[in-house]
């Protein structure tokens, strides 16, 4: 078996045209290509350009507030159900439309003066509702713990807290997006994790600790992980979600590596 690797375009490619990266990414070998936010496009036009491409939509975010002012997202947020929901129901449109099966939704950020068990009281309530809408149109809600250090009061930052959400809930559709990076700076015990958590983990990111450079070296042995998920049957999508040192191309080495080994 092995591993599909999707480019996110939110970090890839950054000297092209956002729609012309998935052009890029289709050439460089990438099967997919996930990013933040594909709102600032048409869906149909996205859609062309990935059917020119040949390549797959895997992921993306529900819109997640006013990101230029700091925002991280509205599911905890008080007085904005109405926008969040509104937003869940764009980002299932825009899948819809694109093809993906995974949408993100975003924790959001808990001020220093909130109350955390009603935030956290309010984020679950939220993504329910947001679950129970992907239902029926066969699409899953992905949660995804992000570290402190890259975004400090992150309602969501470790793997037990995603997994008690998912279990408080019990929706089928709603799982994990685990990512290798910001569980790494978080808890680390990647591996392992990734075997007891394996049944909930619905998206994996990658990129390297604590640089988030090419998945290629420092904290985390990456073909050794890309071997734990081969062994265990993962069929979904490894987001390449990374920094590149210089050129996205120039830096791709390291899947050109796993690609000869498998």
């Amino acid at each position: 078996m092995s591993l599909k690797f999707a480019a996110n375009l939110s970090f890839l490619y950054q000297d092209l045209p956002f729609l012309d990266r998935i052009a890029a990414a289709a050439r460089d070998g990438f099967e997919g290509v996930e990013y933040l936010f594909p709102y600032d496009f048409p869906a149909r036009e996205i859609k062309q350009r990935l059917n020119d491409a040949g390549i797959a939509q895997a992921l993306f975010n529900a819109p997640a507030g006013d990101w230029a002012k700091g925002e991280r997202g509205t599911s905890s947020l008080p007085g904005r159900t109405e926008e969040f929901r509104a937003g869940v129901l764009k980002a299932l449109d825009y899948a819809g439309e694109l093809g993906n099966t995974r949408v993100h939704v975003m924790a959001g950020l808990l001020p220093a003066d909130a109350d955390p068990a009603a935030r956290l009281d309010l984020y679950r309530a939220n993504v329910a509702w947001a679950a129970e809408q992907a239902a029926g149109r066969g699409i899953t809600i992905v949660l995804e713990p992000i570290n402190q250090r890259d975004m400090p009061g992150y309602l969501l930052s470790y793997q037990q807290d995603a997994l008690a959400v998912i279990d408080a809930i019990g929706a089928a559709n709603l799982l994990v997006q685990f990512d290798c990076y910001h569980c790494q700076i978080m808890e680390g015990d990647i591996a392992m994790k990734l075997r007891a958590m394996f049944e909930f983990i619905g998206h994996v990111q990658i990129a390297s600790v604590p640089s988030r450079n090419e998945p290629d070296g420092q904290e985390l042995n990456y073909p050794y992980l890309f071997q734990v998920l081969d062994e265990l049957g993962y069929a979904g999508w490894v987001g390449c979600e990374y920094k590149p040192r210089a050129g996205t191309s120039e830096g791709l080495g390291w899947l050109r590596a796993y690609r000869r080994q498998a």
